[in-house]
């Protein structure tokens, strides 16, 4: 048996044609442009507001962007407050997490006492972060 007659039905064996179509026909040559005429003006005809010096030569932009010194923290006591406030969230969302999964084991095992044990954790932990959040309405 060669490997042309495992061929799947349909398909063509290798290196030939499928058996009972005619050969491919040949692709059409690709020509750049649309049917539409108006598409096909060249692209300062097409969008006239456009210029070779748009950006660094064009009048109406008077500024390129922040000044110096953009991107450097201003208040860095407010930084480092947000920076601790956040480092404290993920540690929490990453206890929250463990702990759902302890939860969810000793559920399934069947100790639903400590799994409610557990449950009582995580309320606790989102009743702590809460009242952290209340703690400096200012900020947000």
């Amino acid at each position: 048996m060669s490997t042309d007659d495992n061929a799947a039905p349909g398909r063509a064996p290798q290196g030939g044609p499928v058996p009972g179509e005619g050969p491919v026909p040949p692709r059409p040559a690709y020509t750049p442009g649309s049917a539409q005429p108006r598409l096909n003006r060249p692209v300062h005809e097409r969008y006239p507001q456009i210029r070779a010096t748009s950006g660094y030569g064009d009048p109406r932009i008077r500024h390129t962007g922040p000044g110096p010194g953009a991107g450097s923290e201003q208040e860095p006591e407010r930084s480092s407050k947000l920076t601790a406030r956040l480092t404290l969230a993920i540690t929490v969302v990453i206890g929250q997490l463990w702990g759902l999964t302890v939860v969810v084991n000793e559920w399934m095992r069947g100790n639903t006492g400590t799994a409610w044990w557990g449950a009582g954790f995580l309320c606790l932990s989102f009743l702590v972060v809460l009242g952290l959040w209340l703690l400096d309405p200012k900020d947000r």
